[in-house]
């Protein structure tokens, strides 16, 4: 199974192009290649305060890019330990490394993660296929 886009393992995907890298009892939250690609030139992250409580769905950041604003949701519930300070000054980062130096933030989880919420590398490839091959048929 192939993709055009960077889907690395050992991340988990959501339906809203958000990652999830588990690090202990900590989550690390990104968006995926795809997002970046469709957000196109990134030029504001609007960053989560270190301390905020968040519940899972709920907005974690904005990203402004050229093209649009879009809303970054957290696909787990906690509290926010750390942010990705980088992106104030170099936002394009998450347009040129959005797994490693365009992570957003560090969540402390308080409940474990339900693993059924998320897709595998696998899944999430065969779902932006699938997008994709809706797109072609509109």
């Amino acid at each position: 199974m192939s993709s055009e886009y960077e889907v690395p393992e050992g991340y988990y995907y959501t339906r809203e192009h958000e990652w999830v890298k588990i690090e202990k009892n900590k989550a690390r939250v990104g968006i995926t290649d795809y997002a970046q690609r469709k957000l196109r030139e990134i030029i504001f992250v609007e960053l989560p305060n270190v301390g905020q409580k968040i519940g899972k769905n709920e907005t974690l950041a904005t990203i402004e890019s050229v093209k649009a604003s879009a809303d970054v949701y957290s696909p787990v519930t906690g509290k926010v330990v750390e942010v990705n300070s980088k992106l104030i000054d170099n936002p394009e980062l998450v347009n040129e490394d959005p797994y490693g130096e365009g992570w957003i933030a560090l969540i402390e989880l308080v409940e474990p993660i339900t693993y059924e919420d998320f897709m595998d590398s696998d899944e999430y490839v065969k779902y932006l296929e699938d997008l994709e091959e809706a797109k072609a048929e509109e």
